[in-house]
């Protein structure tokens, strides 16, 4: 019993941390405090381009697959393949074209911060001056 306690001990030592939350971030011209579930869907598949002050939307997305984007998408009910498929439909029917995808969130970071109209997400640590917070999501949250 002693051995399967320390045993568990470790794999929980070993397993790599996380944040338990991610932060959908703007740039602060965008005219917004907050973001609902449906609104920031909307935004992500295209369906809604411009801000209510007429600047136009510019989503920032995370190219490689990761824990924030796993659970940026499980929040809007989507999985990354789907919403890629969106958008090459809108792409394809000249509706719009996909989010540029970056490699790093830091990289989203820094272009949301300098892009006016920009939208993106980043895991909560991340969020430093020149954006502004729009929603929290929690790991796991559908609602």
């Amino acid at each position: 019993m002693r051995i399967l306690a320390i045993c568990i001990l470790c794999v929980l030592l070993a397993a790599p941390a996380t944040s338990a939350e991610v932060a959908v971030i703007a740039h602060p011209s965008v005219p917004a405090s907050e973001i609902s579930k449906s609104h920031l869907l909307d935004i992500f598949t295209g369906d809604v381009k411009e801000w209510k002050n007429g600047e136009p939307v510019i989503i920032v997305d995370l190219k490689p697959r990761s824990d924030v984007k796993e659970a940026f998408y499980d929040y809007l009910g989507k999985s990354s393949s789907r919403m890629k498929s969106i958008w090459m439909r809108n792409m394809l029917t000249g509706e719009g074209t996909p989010p540029e995808s970056l490699e790093s969130q830091a990289e989203i970071l820094e272009r949301v911060k300098n892009t006016p109209g920009a939208i993106g997400y980043v895991n909560r640590e991340l969020v430093a001056d020149g954006v502004i917070t729009l929603r929290i999501i929690q790991f796991g949250e559908s609602e």
